[in-house]
Protein backbone atom coordinates (compact mmCIF):
# COMPACT_ATOMS: atom_id res chain seq x y z
CA UNK A 1 0.00 0.00 0.00
CA UNK A 2 0.98 3.62 -0.76
CA UNK A 3 1.45 5.84 1.86
CA UNK A 4 -0.69 9.03 2.24
CA UNK A 5 0.74 12.52 1.04
CA UNK A 6 0.75 15.42 3.85
CA UNK A 7 -1.47 17.17 1.06
CA UNK A 8 -3.98 14.57 0.82
CA UNK A 9 -3.94 14.75 4.67
CA UNK A 10 -4.26 18.08 5.14
CA UNK A 11 -7.46 18.25 2.27
CA UNK A 12 -9.36 16.00 4.63
CA UNK A 13 -8.83 17.57 8.20
CA UNK A 14 -10.13 20.90 6.37
CA UNK A 15 -13.42 19.44 4.68
CA UNK A 16 -15.25 20.43 7.67
CA UNK A 17 -14.05 23.63 8.16
CA UNK A 18 -15.17 24.85 4.69
CA UNK A 19 -18.80 22.79 4.86
CA UNK A 20 -19.37 24.65 7.93
CA UNK A 21 -18.29 28.09 6.52
CA UNK A 22 -20.47 27.74 3.45
CA UNK A 23 -23.56 26.95 6.21
CA UNK A 24 -23.13 29.81 7.41
CA UNK A 25 -22.73 32.01 4.54
CA UNK A 26 -25.98 30.17 3.33
CA UNK A 27 -27.90 31.13 5.90
CA UNK A 28 -26.81 34.57 6.48
CA UNK A 29 -27.77 35.00 2.76
CA UNK A 30 -31.32 33.23 3.73
CA UNK A 31 -31.80 35.55 7.11
CA UNK A 32 -30.68 38.91 4.80
CA UNK A 33 -33.47 38.09 2.17
CA UNK A 34 -36.10 37.61 4.60
CA UNK A 35 -35.14 41.18 6.87
CA UNK A 36 -35.51 42.91 2.87
CA UNK A 37 -38.76 44.71 2.62
CA UNK A 38 -40.29 44.47 -0.88
CA UNK A 39 -42.93 47.16 -1.42
CA UNK A 40 -45.40 47.09 -4.34
CA UNK A 41 -45.58 50.74 -5.59
CA UNK A 42 -49.43 51.43 -6.14
CA UNK A 43 -50.59 54.73 -8.16
CA UNK A 44 -51.24 57.90 -6.24
CA UNK A 45 -54.97 58.67 -7.48
CA UNK A 46 -54.89 61.15 -10.60
CA UNK A 47 -57.28 64.27 -10.62
CA UNK A 48 -58.70 65.27 -13.84
CA UNK A 49 -59.14 68.92 -14.63
CA UNK A 50 -61.78 69.96 -16.81
CA UNK A 51 -61.13 73.21 -18.65
CA UNK A 52 -63.36 76.48 -17.66
CA UNK A 53 -63.99 76.87 -21.39
CA UNK A 54 -66.47 74.32 -22.55
CA UNK A 55 -65.28 72.37 -25.74
CA UNK A 56 -66.20 73.18 -28.93
CA UNK A 57 -66.75 69.70 -31.12
CA UNK A 58 -66.67 70.88 -34.79
CA UNK A 59 -68.60 68.49 -36.96
CA UNK A 60 -68.08 69.02 -40.98
CA UNK A 61 -71.17 69.18 -43.10
CA UNK A 62 -73.01 65.98 -43.81
CA UNK A 63 -76.18 64.81 -45.77
CA UNK A 64 -78.96 62.91 -44.69
CA UNK A 65 -79.30 59.82 -46.96
CA UNK A 66 -82.43 59.21 -48.66
CA UNK A 67 -83.70 56.46 -50.49
CA UNK A 68 -83.83 57.02 -54.05
CA UNK A 69 -87.43 57.81 -54.88
CA UNK A 70 -89.16 55.23 -57.41
CA UNK A 71 -89.39 56.56 -61.05
CA UNK A 72 -92.69 57.95 -61.80
CA UNK A 73 -94.19 56.24 -64.43
CA UNK A 74 -95.12 58.64 -66.94
CA UNK A 75 -98.81 59.25 -67.32
CA UNK A 76 -100.54 57.62 -70.55
CA UNK A 77 -101.26 60.58 -72.87
CA UNK A 78 -104.89 60.94 -74.11
CA UNK A 79 -105.70 60.09 -77.99
CA UNK A 80 -106.06 63.42 -80.23
CA UNK A 81 -108.71 62.94 -81.98
CA UNK A 82 -107.73 64.63 -85.55
CA UNK A 83 -110.67 65.37 -87.85
CA UNK A 84 -110.54 64.33 -91.06
CA UNK A 85 -113.82 65.15 -92.62
CA UNK A 86 -115.14 68.76 -92.35
CA UNK A 87 -118.12 68.86 -89.54
CA UNK A 88 -121.69 68.93 -90.58
CA UNK A 89 -123.63 71.92 -89.76
CA UNK A 90 -127.36 71.82 -89.03
CA UNK A 91 -129.71 74.94 -88.33
CA UNK A 92 -130.83 75.27 -85.02
CA UNK A 93 -134.47 74.07 -84.85
CA UNK A 94 -134.93 74.64 -81.07
CA UNK A 95 -137.91 76.78 -79.78
CA UNK A 96 -137.48 78.77 -76.50
CA UNK A 97 -140.24 79.08 -74.83
CA UNK A 98 -141.17 81.57 -72.64
CA UNK A 99 -141.09 81.45 -68.43
CA UNK A 100 -145.51 82.22 -68.02
CA UNK A 101 -145.07 85.09 -69.76
CA UNK A 102 -142.72 86.69 -67.18
CA UNK A 103 -140.55 89.35 -69.23
CA UNK A 104 -139.75 91.48 -66.02
CA UNK A 105 -139.78 90.86 -61.99
CA UNK A 106 -142.64 93.71 -61.45
CA UNK A 107 -144.78 91.47 -63.81
CA UNK A 108 -144.82 88.81 -60.97
CA UNK A 109 -146.47 90.98 -59.00
CA UNK A 110 -150.16 92.13 -58.18
CA UNK A 111 -152.16 95.16 -56.70
CA UNK A 112 -155.04 93.24 -55.50
CA UNK A 113 -155.62 91.48 -51.95
CA UNK A 114 -156.19 88.07 -52.52
CA UNK A 115 -156.63 87.03 -48.86
CA UNK A 116 -158.14 89.46 -46.15
CA UNK A 117 -155.29 89.34 -43.21
CA UNK A 118 -158.35 89.67 -40.54
CA UNK A 119 -159.98 86.56 -41.64
CA UNK A 120 -156.74 84.64 -40.82
CA UNK A 121 -157.41 82.53 -37.40
CA UNK A 122 -154.29 82.58 -35.27
CA UNK A 123 -155.61 79.19 -33.49
CA UNK A 124 -155.77 78.43 -30.15
CA UNK A 125 -153.01 78.45 -28.11
CA UNK A 126 -152.18 74.76 -26.72
CA UNK A 127 -154.26 73.45 -24.35
CA UNK A 128 -151.77 72.87 -21.74
CA UNK A 129 -152.10 69.09 -19.65
CA UNK A 130 -154.28 69.61 -16.23
CA UNK A 131 -153.05 66.59 -14.66
CA UNK A 132 -149.02 65.95 -14.87
CA UNK A 133 -147.08 63.18 -13.36
CA UNK A 134 -145.09 63.68 -10.12
CA UNK A 135 -141.68 62.60 -11.53
CA UNK A 136 -142.40 65.39 -14.59
CA UNK A 137 -143.71 68.16 -12.46
CA UNK A 138 -141.54 71.22 -12.84
CA UNK A 139 -142.79 72.43 -9.59
CA UNK A 140 -143.80 70.08 -7.05
CA UNK A 141 -146.22 70.58 -4.51
CA UNK A 142 -144.64 71.25 -1.25
CA UNK A 143 -145.89 69.21 1.81
CA UNK A 144 -146.21 71.29 5.14
CA UNK A 145 -142.94 70.67 6.72
CA UNK A 146 -140.78 70.66 3.26
CA UNK A 147 -141.40 74.75 3.28
CA UNK A 148 -137.20 75.00 3.86
CA UNK A 149 -136.61 72.65 0.49
CA UNK A 150 -134.91 75.25 -2.04
CA UNK A 151 -134.63 72.77 -4.84
CA UNK A 152 -137.68 70.50 -7.03
CA UNK A 153 -135.41 67.26 -6.34
CA UNK A 154 -135.20 68.46 -2.67
CA UNK A 155 -139.21 69.07 -2.73
CA UNK A 156 -140.17 66.07 -3.99
CA UNK A 157 -137.81 63.97 -1.32
CA UNK A 158 -139.25 65.58 1.43
CA UNK A 159 -142.74 64.61 0.17
CA UNK A 160 -142.15 61.04 -0.64
CA UNK A 161 -140.26 60.77 2.80
CA UNK A 162 -143.50 62.49 4.47
CA UNK A 163 -146.43 60.45 3.04
CA UNK A 164 -143.96 57.32 3.71
CA UNK A 165 -143.99 58.04 7.34
CA UNK A 166 -147.55 58.99 7.45
CA UNK A 167 -148.56 55.05 6.17
CA UNK A 168 -146.30 53.14 8.24
CA UNK A 169 -147.96 55.52 11.15
CA UNK A 170 -151.14 54.75 10.41
CA UNK A 171 -151.88 51.71 7.97
CA UNK A 172 -152.83 49.10 9.94
CA UNK A 173 -152.62 46.09 7.57
CA UNK A 174 -151.69 43.27 9.78
CA UNK A 175 -154.49 43.68 11.91
CA UNK A 176 -157.08 42.80 8.69
CA UNK A 177 -154.32 40.53 7.63
CA UNK A 178 -155.13 38.71 11.03
CA UNK A 179 -159.03 39.05 10.41
CA UNK A 180 -158.95 37.90 7.30
CA UNK A 181 -156.70 35.25 7.76
CA UNK A 182 -154.01 36.59 5.25
CA UNK A 183 -150.23 35.92 5.26
CA UNK A 184 -147.47 36.26 2.98
CA UNK A 185 -146.52 39.61 1.06
CA UNK A 186 -149.20 41.98 0.38
CA UNK A 187 -149.11 44.47 -2.53
CA UNK A 188 -151.08 47.71 -2.30
CA UNK A 189 -151.14 49.88 -5.70
CA UNK A 190 -152.15 53.63 -4.48
CA UNK A 191 -152.72 56.22 -7.17
CA UNK A 192 -154.30 59.78 -6.24
CA UNK A 193 -154.00 63.00 -7.49
CA UNK A 194 -153.14 66.77 -5.97
CA UNK A 195 -155.29 69.00 -7.43
CA UNK A 196 -154.44 72.43 -8.53
CA UNK A 197 -156.15 73.39 -4.55
CA UNK A 198 -153.35 71.35 -2.99
CA UNK A 199 -155.65 68.62 -1.73
CA UNK A 200 -155.97 64.88 -2.26
CA UNK A 201 -158.49 63.87 -4.82
CA UNK A 202 -159.19 60.36 -7.19
CA UNK A 203 -157.59 57.93 -5.03
CA UNK A 204 -157.73 54.77 -6.80
CA UNK A 205 -156.39 51.44 -4.88
CA UNK A 206 -156.01 48.01 -5.94
CA UNK A 207 -155.08 45.01 -4.06
CA UNK A 208 -156.00 41.36 -3.27
CA UNK A 209 -158.61 42.13 -0.81
CA UNK A 210 -161.02 44.90 -0.54
CA UNK A 211 -160.50 45.51 2.82
CA UNK A 212 -156.96 46.51 2.42
CA UNK A 213 -157.89 49.02 -0.88
CA UNK A 214 -160.58 50.51 1.86
CA UNK A 215 -157.67 50.58 4.86
CA UNK A 216 -154.99 52.44 1.53
CA UNK A 217 -157.79 55.01 0.69
CA UNK A 218 -158.44 55.68 4.71
CA UNK A 219 -154.59 56.70 5.39
CA UNK A 220 -154.45 58.89 1.91
CA UNK A 221 -157.15 60.79 2.87
CA UNK A 222 -155.48 62.03 6.17
CA UNK A 223 -152.26 63.13 3.92
CA UNK A 224 -152.83 67.27 4.57
CA UNK A 225 -153.60 69.77 2.33
CA UNK A 226 -150.22 71.32 0.63
CA UNK A 227 -149.30 73.76 -1.64
CA UNK A 228 -150.31 73.10 -5.35
CA UNK A 229 -147.92 71.98 -8.15
CA UNK A 230 -146.81 74.53 -10.76
CA UNK A 231 -146.36 73.99 -14.42
CA UNK A 232 -145.29 76.65 -16.54
CA UNK A 233 -146.03 78.89 -13.88
CA UNK A 234 -149.57 77.68 -13.53
CA UNK A 235 -151.34 75.77 -10.71
CA UNK A 236 -151.87 72.17 -11.98
CA UNK A 237 -153.16 68.79 -10.93
CA UNK A 238 -150.39 66.38 -9.86
CA UNK A 239 -150.29 62.39 -9.95
CA UNK A 240 -148.83 60.43 -7.30
CA UNK A 241 -148.29 57.06 -7.57
CA UNK A 242 -147.54 54.87 -3.65
CA UNK A 243 -146.78 50.95 -3.57
CA UNK A 244 -147.30 49.70 -0.47
CA UNK A 245 -145.92 46.58 0.19
CA UNK A 246 -146.04 44.53 3.91
CA UNK A 247 -145.59 40.85 5.19
CA UNK A 248 -148.29 39.19 7.12
CA UNK A 249 -147.62 37.03 9.51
Amino acid sequence: MKKSQKHDANLQKNTTLYFQIGLIVCLLAAFGLLEMKFETTIPKEYTIVVPDDPVTISVEKFKVYEEPKAEEKPKPQKKKVLLIRDPKIVDDDHVMKEALGIVTPEQNTSSETLIDPSSINPGEEPVEPEDVPFISIETAPIYPGCEKAKSNEERKKCMSKKITKLVQRKFKGNDIASDYGLSGKQKIYVRFKIDKTGHVTDIQTRSPHPKLEHEAERVINIIPKMTPGKQRDKNVGVIYTLPIIFYAE
